[in-house]
Order: C-alpha cells, then sequence, then structure tokens
C-alpha cells in the first residue's frame, strides 16, 4: 500500500475550500511528507493517503465530484486499503442523501443521511441557536481509533456546518457533539475516517488528528 520510505498525502481539488491550509497543516505536522494538493485522478491514485476535503454547498460539491471523476477516485483508494480521510462536507458527501439544496443523492460509500439543524434552532433552556453551527465544541471520542491518539476526550474542535451526518450504522461512529442534539462529529470504516470539524482550523487537537492520518497505516 505504502512505498517504503514515502508518504504521498494528496489533498484532492474539485475547487472547493481553502485546500492549502489543509495542505500547509499536513507539511507542518509531516514535514517529511510529499504532500500534493491536485486535480488528477493519476496523482490521486498513485497517493499513500488521501485528504477528501469540501465546504460549499452540497449539490454542486457533489456534482463536481462526479464530473472530475473522483467518486470513482475516492472509491479506488477505500478499496485499495490506503488511509483516506474526510473533512467536513466532503465527510457529507461520503454518505447516501443530504436535506440540503431541496434533497440530493450523495455518493453512497457509507450509510447515513446528513440533516439541517433546524430554524429557530434553541437550547434546553429555550436560548436561540445560531445557525450555522460555527465556532468551538467539545467532541467526545465515542471509540478508540488510531487517529484520536494523543488527543484528550472532549478536546474543542473548529466547526462551521448547517447540516450534520446521521449515520446509518452506529459501529461507524467514532465521535459525537453536541448542539441543541447530539451529531456525528466522526465516522469510520477500516482506513476511512471522516470528520465534520476543521482539523485544520483546530489548533492542538487538530493538528495532532492530522499528525497521526499521516502516520497511520489505515488498520484500526
Amino acid at each position: 500500500m505504502t512505498d517504503t520510505g514515502t508518504n504521498r498525502i494528496v489533498v484532492i481539488d474539485y475547487g472547493m475550500g481553502n485546500l492549502h491550509s489543509v495542505a500547509s497543516a499536513l507539511l507542518h505536522v509531516a514535514p517529511e511528507a510529499q504532500v500534493r494538493v491536485s486535480a488528477d485522478c493519476t496523482e490521486i491514485a498513485a497517493a499513500d493517503r488521501v485528504v477528501f476535503p469540501g465546504v460549499g454547498a452540497i449539490r454542486d460539491c457533489v456534482g463536481e465530484i462526479r464530473r472530475l471523476g473522483f467518486d470513482r477516485a475516492v472509491a479506488d483508494a477505500v478499496d485499495s486499503g490506503k488511509p483516506v480521510l474526510g473533512i467536513c462536507v466532503g465527510m457529507q458527501a461520503l454518505l447516501q442523501h443530504s436535506e440540503e439544496n431541496g434533497g440530493v443523492d450523495c455518493l453512497g460509500m457509507l450509510p447515513g443521511q446528513v440533516r439541517f439543524f433546524g430554524r429557530d434552532l434553541r437550547d434546553a433552556d429555550g436560548e436561540p441557536l445560531k445557525v450555522p453551527h460555527m465556532g468551538w465544541n467539545q467532541v467526545n471520542q465515542t471509540r478508540p481509533h488510531p487517529l484520536w491518539r494523543g488527543i484528550p476526550q472532549d478536546s474543542r474542535f473548529y466547526f462551521v456546518h448547517s447540516y450534520y451526518a446521521e449515520a446509518g450504522d452506529p459501529g461507524h461512529s467514532a465521535g459525537q457533539c453536541r448542539y441543541r442534539n447530539d451529531f456525528t462529529a466522526a465516522l469510520g470504516r477500516k482506513n476511512l475516517f471522516a470528520v465534520q470539524f476543521h482539523p485544520e482550523k483546530s489548533h492542538t487537537a487538530g493538528l495532532q488528528l492530522l499528525k497521526n492520518f499521516a502516520a497511520w497505516n489505515g488498520q484500526v
């Protein structure tokens, strides 16, 4: 899966998100790695590790992913056993369906739905909660995983999203967060790990997660 002495990490570029901030964070925690932002499926196929990011509207993201052939590239990376990390909308795109944009079929690589937080959202005391959910929030690690190594339980990560993942298989949930109700903050299945938060914006905990990913062999 990984050539001895190399660590080629490709951040998939389909025009959605500040991909270079992810690449810079990876280079910071793994300076020995070869980190590339790429829209080349051949380069993605040759990578040792793949990052699947995304921000913005899910319809636009999924449309570009399919148009550029990245749906097949990500599926091939997962099937090959190489470590794959989904971030934010990249995580949501892996599920089956999203309520955003009137309803969008996603890539269906993991069972589950993407739900809207709702309008007039309020906490348990009746105080209004803003949507999008934006800022720092605690993540409860619901099961051990190599990407949680060195990250204390209930560490804070940075979120920006109006829609949240609902895992179709509870066994895939690796982390939960609470914003009025609990929602899935991290998903893991074999060599695939995905997070709703932005690790590249999450200071110490986020950088540790990226460092763990850069060293992960895809085994759980």
